[in-house]
């Protein structure tokens, strides 16, 4: 007869994963290693602090751990595919045409000067940064994506010829625009199934901007291509080298568009470490990214790239969340003055974090509040969050009674399917 065992067998998805660890006479600080994260990661995984990873980490987990059969894993826990898509924005379709359609006949006009087309910009980075607004007879939402799409395919196409068809110093200005317009383009296509062209906007920002010699367009290039590909989760591993060496490009004076370049960039290195799990790495870059904010002065915001006090501080939750602090993330909330913050989109995303760390205790009530709070500072950033999307459905079918209509109403309101 077999051998009786009072063992239970594992009923939770870190159970299962704690179960799998053991067979295989891993360590904790074995699998973080595999994993390139912490070793607080693996803990709260196991003891469900962090649920489910997204699909391409428990592919990834499974194969550390030696599993063949994914169920082994998930068990009777259905895998629901909003956790793993990403939704779509109605005009992906307007955004792809304009990136691959090239113009190789000469253009019959003259290109725009290099002031416009700089004027035009800062006109579409205000509207991505503005707080979404109500129109139409249904009075509905029009958002920051919603927004600037309508301008980017005509601004992609008069950067584009201003860059072939101007010459010198004028030349080399359009070839800043081009790469700032790209970093626009990367904005609205982040958390949208299309990372092929999260790569290519980023690379030819970076290609612009390098053929512009410019060492700011440069920092602003390097910002994106950590910043996007980071959050979208295309690219777990750092871009550090490429944000150290654009941050040793930038001329070390008192203009504050350089300091406030130099200190995203160490911001940028900051979030990647804690991306990864390297607590020591990720907060030594973000003492060097403070220091840049202080020497700026609490009411600086950079005019696009809104490096300044709030955003430092905001990321600072985003890392002990990464980190799995999420007690030290909350101890950030809670003095966040997102007055300092101008920019929707921003206060948003940082709001967004705030609920995840609540949701990491386990406060599911102060969670959902926040999810709501976000939605309302800009809806359209809540809509393509990843966090977003696969928490909503946990929240509505298991969150705590008082909060499962809100949940619900959420969920239907961002098209996420319960």
């Amino acid at each position: 007869m077999p051998e009786q065992t009072d063992i239970p067998a594992p009923t939770t998805f870190g159970q299962r994963v704690q179960h799998a660890r053991e067979r295989t006479g891993k360590t904790r600080a074995v699998v973080a290693g595999l994993m390139d994260q912490s070793t607080e990661w693996v803990k709260a995984i196991e003891t469900g602090r962090i649920g489910m990873p997204r699909l391409p980490k428990l592919l990834r987990l499974a194969h550390v751990l030696g599993v063949e059969d994914l169920a082994e894993l998930t068990g009777e826990e259905r895998i629901a595919a909003t956790t793993y898509s990403k939704a779509q924005h109605g005009a992906l379709p307007v955004m792809k045409r304009a990136l691959t359609t090239y113009q190789l006949a000469p253009a019959d006009r003259e290109p725009e000067p290099a002031d416009v087309l700089a004027a035009r910009l800062r006109q579409a980075w205000k509207l991505w940064h503005a707080h979404d607004r109500r129109t139409g007879p249904r009075n509905t939402i029009e958002g920051n994506r919603s927004r600037i799409v309508a301008l980017l395919p005509a601004l992609l196409a008069d950067t584009r010829h201003a860059t072939r068809a101007l010459d010198g110093a004028d030349r080399r200005r359009a070839l800043v625009a081009l790469a700032e317009t790209y970093h626009l383009a990367q904005l609205f296509l982040s958390f949208q199934p299309a990372p092929d062209l999260v790569m290519v906007t980023g690379d030819r920002a970076m290609a612009a901007a390098q053929d512009a010699d410019s060492p700011r367009a440069i920092a602003g290039a390097a910002w994106y291509v950590n910043h996007v590909h980071r959050d979208a989760g295309e690219a777990a591993e750092a871009r550090v080298d490429l944000a150290e060496q654009a941050a040793e490009l930038l001329p070390s004076n008192d203009d504050p568009d350089h300091i406030a370049r130099r200190g995203l960039l160490h911001l940028a290195v900051a979030l990647s470490y804690a991306k990864t799990g390297q607590a020591g790495d990720a907060w030594r870059y973000w003492d060097k990214a403070d220091a840049a904010a202080r020497q700026l002065g609490d009411d600086y915001a950079h005019p696009w790239l809104m490096f300044g006090r709030g955003i430092v501080d905001g990321y600072a939750i985003t890392m002990h969340n990464d980190l799995v602090q999420p007690g030290k993330a909350l101890q950030v909330a809670d003095s966040l003055d997102l007055n300092r913050i101008p920019s929707a989109t921003r206060r948003s995303y940082h709001l967004i974090e705030t609920a995840r760390a609540y949701g990491l205790v386990g406060e599911r009530v102060s969670a959902v509040a926040l999810l709501k709070k976000a939605y309302e500072e800009s809806p359209e950033t809540v809509e393509y969050n990843l966090h977003t999307r696969s928490v909503l459905p946990e929240l509505v079918k298991s969150g705590p009674f008082v909060v499962r209509d809100d949940a619900l109403k959420l969920a239907r309101k961002l098209a996420v399917p319960v």
